[in-house]
């Protein structure tokens, strides 16, 4: 599909049938492409639920408002999550968020066997798939509450202990950089000190280190390691003279580390590492998995919470015996206001009032037009670019 042309929003809407529902998608489908593509539409097939008393209705309109908004809000913790753990590859996310083993997009064309799934409940609408959806969702959302505490968890240890392998010499771990045989070690008297020097004045410290103090061992320094400013080099000299080397060295702007050989130490620190490594890889594949799975999961749960709110809103809208076609819109970038007025024109006779509503600035009691937009036509918004990581 072209990118710069295509929304990757969604508008489900309904109608009343006419003569026929199929009379009502016939009319949109014409009203939409002839002239010029407004938008690539589907039918969005809704099973005939048992609908209860209109008091019923109204609850429930209210408690999938909710739904939709909790739901919505899983599929984006998810979506994100999986940018997080993907790291460099965001670029990625999308081919790894298959919903029901399609792209997210073209998931919700193939109505993804709505009907066959709502015929895992009763099809009676007071006891509706509620609650099935909420404790499904839910369970999702403590479970990557779970397995995000556990992955970050490790990811933060890994992270500090990199830092403390990288960075300038003055503060960089030195385990990976100094061996065995530049110190001297298990002498009563002597001690080799490891030294941070400017590569600038690196000619003043071969010239000065001997005499910074009594009693330094002749040529008993070496470059053990460089980075981009600074030579890391060690130097013996007397225990007892130690003081006066370093007070004296930093005059010199050379840095004395405060560092003590222990091999003990040293491997404990790279082990860690290692096995951070080993552990944070182990973890990727699985939890990848686990996200992709649960994202399509509550992906669908999402659209299933869209469909239950057009049939409910249409009842309620157009009334009894249930006769609407509802209709998936994906509008072109382009023409998104035309197709607006499209709809308005071929809709506008649903709703005496909604002439009035539109032209209106003012509030108007009983609908809330912050939260979701009105229209003459029952019109829900499924907004995939939540989706999208750059």
């Amino acid at each position: 599909q072209d990118k710069d042309t295509k929304m990757t929003e969604f508008w489900l809407i309904s109608a009343p049938g006419e003569k026929t529902c199929q009379q009502t998608w016939e009319k949109l489908h014409a009203a939409t492409t002839k002239n010029n593509n407004l938008s690539t539409n589907s039918k969005f097939n809704i099973p005939d639920l048992k609908v209860g008393t209109l008091d019923v209705l109204v609850g429930l309109s209210d408690e999938l408002a909710k739904l939709d908004a909790f739901v919505e809000s899983v599929v984006k913790k998810v979506a994100q999550y999986m940018a997080d753990v993907l790291e460099d590859s965001k670029d990625k996310v999308q081919e790894n968020l298959l919903a029901n083993g399609g792209k997210v997009l073209t998931m919700i064309y193939l109505s993804f066997e709505i009907e066959k799934s709502f015929k895992n409940y009763s099809s009676s609408l007071d006891n509706v798939p509620f609650l099935f959806i909420f404790k499904g969702v839910n369970q999702i959302d403590n479970d990557l509450k779970a397995r995000a505490s556990a992955y970050n968890n490790l990811k933060g240890n890994l992270q500090n202990l990199e830092r403390k392998n990288a960075g300038s010499l003055l503060t960089r771990s030195l385990a990976d950089i100094v061996k065995k045989e530049d110190f001297v070690l298990d002498s009563e008297y002597l001690v080799t000190l490891l030294v941070i020097v400017p590569k600038l004045n690196y000619n003043d410290w071969v010239k000065q280190y001997e005499t910074l103090a009594e009693m330094v061992v002749p040529r008993s320094s070496n470059v053990l390691f460089e980075d981009q400013d600074s030579y890391l080099c060690n130097v013996t000299l007397f225990r007892k003279a130690v003081d006066d080397f370093k007070h004296k060295a930093r005059e010199y702007k050379f840095m004395v580390r405060d560092f003590q050989y222990n091999e003990e130490e040293m491997k404990a620190d790279k082990e860690e590492m290692n096995r951070l490594s080993t552990d944070k890889k182990k973890q990727f594949g699985p939890l990848v998995r686990w996200l992709k799975v649960n994202f399509s999961e509550a992906f669908i749960a999402w659209i299933h919470v869209k469909a239950l709110r057009v049939f409910v809103e249409s009842v309620l809208r157009y009334g009894l015996p249930v006769n609407f076609q509802a209709m998936l819109l994906q509008p072109n970038k382009k023409t998104m206001k035309k197709l607006r007025e499209v709809l308005y024109d071929l809709y506008k006779h649903l709703d005496s009032s909604a002439a009035a509503i539109i032209d209106a600035t003012m509030d108007i009691p009983g609908l809330n037009l912050s939260q979701q937009e009105y229209y003459p036509y029952v019109y829900y918004k499924i907004d995939c670019n939540l989706l999208e990581f750059k």
